[in-house]
């Protein structure tokens, strides 16, 4: 297919093809007529990436999942390389949770000082209905309690922030 259909069919522009192109993760072939070809599997790549950058990863990142797509793997997250970049991407997200949980706490005790008979926990920050179960990939599905999993973190900093 030609880089308009796989523009299309991945919901990117052109432009974006050729950006991937560029950076060495998506390879285009080239006809006769010195148009770029592209191959069924490519919309895989361009879906891939997409994927991960949606999820919040780095183009760079994405290259271990691309060359293992093109290693013939089934699935770009099945290689090690790719694991190792989630396992760094999680534990970044650990410490930006970390941190936000410390800033919170700070936050409500200056409320708290500011206003003593305010809530701090106004009933619209606690409803998580709407939030996506929280799991590892492959992990089995089970009720991830996102209100008790973020009590958590918190009650764990709190222990922190008590111990000198």
């Amino acid at each position: 297919m030609r880089i308009g259909e796989l523009a299309a069919r991945a919901g990117v522009s052109t432009r974006t093809l050729r950006y991937y192109e560029q950076q060495g993760l998506l390879p285009a072939r080239r006809a006769s007529n010195g148009y770029r070809q592209y191959e069924e599997s490519d919309l895989r790549l361009v879906s891939e990436i997409r994927s991960l950058l949606a999820a919040g990863f780095t183009l760079d990142d994405t290259r271990p999942f691309v060359d293992c797509l093109r290693a013939g793997h089934a699935d770009g997250a099945s290689c090690p390389e790719s694991v190792a970049v989630y396992q760094r991407k999680l534990a970044e997200i650990d410490a930006e949770l970390r941190t936000l949980i410390r800033l919170r706490a700070d936050v409500a005790d200056q409320l708290a000082r500011a206003c003593p008979g305010c809530a701090l926990f106004p009933e619209a920050t606690n409803d998580h209905s709407d939030q996506r179960e929280l799991r590892r990939p492959g992990a089995p599905r089970r009720q991830a309690g996102t209100g008790r999993i973020l009590g958590g973190l918190v009650s764990s900093l709190q222990d922190d922030r008590a111990d000198p």
